[in-house]
């Protein structure tokens, strides 16, 4: 039977007669007993669907994983079988693209500080496009260039326009640290200072709203404002630089109900938008790249956590403590960020209750999901599952409490093997080195 509420969990879920869930034909009760937890269970075919959709989507154009979502070799050979670009942000991600053997000639590189090791790592790997953030970068990339072959580069701009998301990923509006800003002018000198440099070679100009974006509206401005810029750089320099990159951000639903962008529309819209302004501008299209991270891997994760304790507030709710939290997932601290769980393993008796699932850090913002609806009869040895949870968990998961962080395990066709293996307390200890 398909999962209820199926917009966010993974593609191949089934809820079992007897309560328990699988993915990817595998039960997570059987993930669990194998591999302990907490444990990030992944579904290789709904990230591989949703990597075919946005390719669909966006048939003339690039589509390029955005690796800071979730990254691994595993990861990493699969956005290359399916024929995606992928963008990384610091050299520890492209060690990792490297060691898949992903071809430098479908990478870009992004970041708002490189450090000089980036981008010696980036022009080392022979990475196709560099976006450049400041003006510091660019005089950096022409000091490091090679006498062989001009960095191909892009400038990130700040397009002014606001995606109406949460603050804290917010990167299309002035004020914030990413980016040249298009209004004060300093995109336009960073084009300059591109050009005067025989040693560089300016391919094309990026852009990035934020993240979790379901404006569709918002994209469309933001190609609008990108395309009349490449205008004004025509008519100053008389060159098109041939690339637009539109960045990523595109939203997901974490639970039941909430919005998320469909690649289809998103392609035809932005596709039309980038097409109607060309003609405008009598300039030729641009050769189009967008940057899903967070909509191809967010969903084809799901998080199974072991419960501990159950206390009763006083206004009623269950307090239920999982042995996870903030070291694997800390989006609701940060973020506000809202999840939905769901018992697993066993069917519940006697309804459910309003409950909240915190978590095992020292903090009393660590909780996981603060308005869950759990069965009445909840105790310590039950399975908690969480979907869509396969983006920005494992990528910024910690150490906290000194708390090992859980494995990343991939599901497919009724077999289970890891990607990331759990850390151990000899991990932690080999790196304490006083």
């Amino acid at each position: 039977m398909l999962m209820t509420g199926s917009g966010v969990w993974p593609a191949t879920a089934r809820e079992r007669p007897d309560g328990d869930v699988s993915v990817g034909g595998v039960r997570l009760t059987a993930v669990a007993q194998r591999f302990g937890t907490p444990a990030h269970v992944l579904d290789e075919e709904d990230v591989r669907r949703r990597c075919r959709a946005f390719r669909r989507a966006f048939p003339d154009g690039e589509v390029a994983y955005a690796g800071k979502a979730f990254l691994c070799r595993a990861m990493a050979r699969w956005i290359a079988e399916e024929g995606l670009s992928l963008d990384v942000c610091s050299a520890g991600e492209l060690a990792v693209a490297r060691a898949a053997r992903f071809p430098g000639e479908r990478m870009l590189m992004h970041g708002n500080a490189k450090t000089p090791e980036d981008l010696r790592a980036a022009l080392d790997h022979g990475v196709d496009r560099i976006v450049v953030d400041s003006f510091h970068e660019i005089a950096r990339l022409a000091a490091l260039a090679p006498d062989t072959a001009r960095p191909r580069l892009l400038v990130r701009v700040t397009p002014g326009v606001d995606g109406r998301t949460h603050a804290a990923v917010t990167t299309g509006t002035d004020g914030q640290k990413f980016g040249l800003s298009l209004a004060s002018g300093a995109a336009a000198e960073a084009v300059r200072r591109i050009l005067a440099q025989r040693r560089l070679d300016l391919v094309g100009l990026h852009c990035h709203l934020g993240s979790q974006i379901t404006d569709v509206d918002a994209f469309e401005r933001a190609a609008r404002r990108m395309v009349a810029f490449l205008a004004r750089i025509r008519d100053e320099h008389g060159v098109v630089p041939p690339r637009l990159d539109l960045g990523g951000g595109f939203g997901v639903g974490y639970r039941d109900g909430e919005p998320g962008l469909d690649p289809a529309t998103l392609g035809d819209r932005l596709r039309g938008a980038v097409r109607e302004a060309c003609a405008g501008h009598r300039l030729p299209a641009p050769l189009l790249t967008v940057e899903p991270g967070r909509a191809i891997v967010a969903r084809a994760g799901v998080t199974v956590y072991r419960v501990v304790s159950v206390k009763h507030a006083p206004d009623g709710r269950l307090l239920v403590a999982v042995d996870g939290g903030m070291s694997d997932n800390p989006r609701p601290g940060l973020y506000g960020a809202r999840y939905e769980a769901r018992l697993v393993g066993r069917r519940c008796l006697g309804g459910d209750r309003a409950a909240a699932v915190v978590a095992r850090h020292c903090e009393a913002g660590d909780v996981l999901v603060g308005d869950a609806r759990l069965p009445a009869d909840v105790r310590p040895g039950d399975l908690l599952a969480v979907p869509c949870t396969g983006a920005y968990h494992h990528s910024m998961a910690s150490n906290y409490n000194l708390v090992p962080r859980p494995p990343v395990l991939a599901v497919r066709d009724g077999g289970v093997r890891p990607l990331v293996r759990r850390e151990t307390f000899d991990d932690l200890l080999t790196r304490d080195v006083g």
